[in-house]
Order: structure tokens, then sequence, then C-alpha cells
């Protein structure tokens, strides 16, 4: 096992797949703001945004090839043009895509990582940070959910994070390796996709508002969350993979939770919408309560969390700024 502490971002060449993505993009840029030397994304734009990576490209330390980490030999030709130290595997395709190509969804997530694990056994870089999910738990089978808690997948995106998860720890146990699991709960912040039918909840309820669409609840709404601002996410992410041993996993959690009929009155509130709100049919196999556990988090770090009044307040204010409101 690596000491805890020796991990670090400064002066690294940093590979982040899924870079140009909602949480990627933010990572690349809190990654140059701890010094990385060069930070190289690979993406497929499926749901990530050059636009994302506009202020990262001024500081002149990214590369971005629009590409597929799925494919074995993209992944080859990145690690034949640079010396990359560290990875830190973001490439995935959203939930809601599962219930399109669930084969696709289920691929990816396994795909991804077992290209980036073969060249890490193989020596090619250092030490990798694997993105997983709150979705390998499922629904709650007692709150709060910690690490320990049951992997129960609903979706096959999901059983795909499952199975990468595995892989990651299989291959630290078989070949040493150093490599360790962030599992984010249900983040939310700037430049979350926003169109339909792959968007977070959030931006899709605030631009069907400030499009002049109705918003939607999908049965009755007491499923619940662990919102997560996105920036807390990132610096929580970067100082856990500091610390923590290679092969473990560590929730980034909020320790809360809000429902989901909650955060749509939250949402019409704060952007002054008084009309219908529209009651669909319970989507098929839906998580019904996140409320995790983030203890092993917080005894690992200092871990800063934004109200999430504040953070909503913040977000849609970007969503109103980029979109406009065209009521």
């Amino acid at each position: 096992m690596p000491n805890q502490t020796t991990r670090s971002i400064e002066n690294k060449a940093v590979l982040v797949t899924g870079g140009a993505g909602f949480i990627g993009s933010h990572l690349v840029d809190e990654l140059l703001v701890r010094g990385a030397s060069e930070v190289v994304v690979i993406d497929n734009l499926f749901v990530g945004n050059p636009d994302n990576l506009t202020d990262a490209h001024a500081a002149g330390k990214v590369t971005l090839f629009k590409d597929d980490a799925e494919i074995a030999s993209s992944v080859d030709a990145i690690f034949e043009q640079h010396d990359i130290d560290l990875v830190f595997n973001m490439a995935t395709k959203a939930l809601n895509y599962s219930f399109t190509n669930p084969a696709n969804a289920f691929a990816t997530n396994v795909n991804v990582v077992l290209n980036l694990l073969d060249h890490q056994r193989r020596g090619s870089f250092e030490s990798m940070c694997h993105f997983s999910t709150s979705e390998v738990y499922g629904s709650a089978v007692y709150e709060p959910m910690d690490e320990a808690h049951p992997r129960h997948p609903t979706t096959t995106y999901a059983a795909g994070k499952v199975a990468a998860d595995l892989a990651v720890e299989s291959y630290v146990n078989m070949f040493d390796i150093d490599a360790c699991i962030v599992r984010p709960f249900n983040n939310y912040g700037p430049r979350q996709n926003h169109l339909p039918p792959l968007a977070g909840i959030i931006p899709l309820t605030a631009n069907r508002i400030l499009n002049n669409g109705t918003p939607e609840i999908h049965g009755g709404g007491t499923q619940t969350r662990d919102f997560v601002f996105v920036t807390d996410t990132v610096k929580a992410a970067l100082d856990a993979f500091a610390k923590l041993p290679s092969g473990e996993s560590v929730n980034i959690s909020t320790d809360n939770e809000v429902s989901i009929d909650d955060l749509i009155h939250m949402i019409c509130d704060q952007l002054g919408y008084s009309g219908e709100i529209l009651q669909q049919p319970a989507r098929a196999a839906d998580v019904a309560c996140h409320h995790a556990s983030n203890a092993k988090l917080r005894s690992l770090i200092d871990f800063g969390i934004t109200p999430f009044d504040e953070g909503l307040s913040n977000t849609l204010a970007w969503y109103v700024d980029r979109f406009g409101d065209h009521r």
C-alpha cells in the first residue's frame, strides 16, 4: 500500500477522461489551480462541450483529444504522445442513456476503466483516481449510506459503474497498482447538461421555466437525493486523492437529503414561477432514497460544503445568465 500522503498534483502531467463534461471540466480547472504542469483531456463530447474548457485553455496547459476512451488505440495514442503521471477517470454516459441503449451504457463504464488499468499495470502512469457514483448503491437499505452499504444497482449504467469499481479493486489486488475510488453523490452546478433526454433535473427544470415550458415531477416526488455542489466535489476528490489508501473508496456527499418535490418547488420559487407543475408517471428503476454518510471523507480531509440554498441560487443564476429568461 502506498504512503497515504505521497500523491500530489503539483508539477504532474494529468490525464482526465471525460474532462470536457460537467464535473470533469471543473476538475480540470482545479487541477490547474493546484499546479498541474499539463492536463490532457480525452472526451468524445457525447454530453461534454469544448466550451466548458474555455477558461482552462487560457492557461496554455490543456490539450483536448476529441476521441473516445472506450477505444484502446485512442488511449494508446495519448500515452505515446504524452508522459502522463496521474489519471482521473470520469468518462461515462449519462444515467438516462441507459434506458435508450442499456448495453452501451454498461460497456462504456467498463471498457474505459479496463483500458486505463491495463496501461497502469504496464507502468504507463503512477496513480489513478476513479470516479464512481452513488447509483452503485441503489436505494438506501439503511441511512446514512456509508461505504459499506451494499452495492445494488438498479440500471445498467449503475451496474457498469459497479463493474468498474470492482475492476479497480481487483487490479489493485492483483498487480499492486496505486488506484483509489471517489464516489460523488448527486452533483449540481454550472455547466451541467440542460438538454433532454440526458439532462440533470436542476438544469432541465430551469431550462423549461426559462423557455416558457412546464416543470415536471415524476412519481410522487418523495424520492430524495444528496445534492453536492460541483466545486465542493472536485476539491474534496483532489484532497481525498492525496490521502486515500490504494484500493479504497470514499463517498463525497453532504450528509443530507432533499426530496424531488421540494427541489422543484425551490427552483420555481427562485425563478419566480407560479404556474402549473406537471405530475408524470414514476420513472422505471428510479432510486427512492439517497442520504449518504461522509464520515470517512471528513476523517481524511477538511470538507467544506456549500449550503444547498446558496449553491442552487448560484447555479440558477448561471443558467439565467447563459440562456436568458424568455418568458
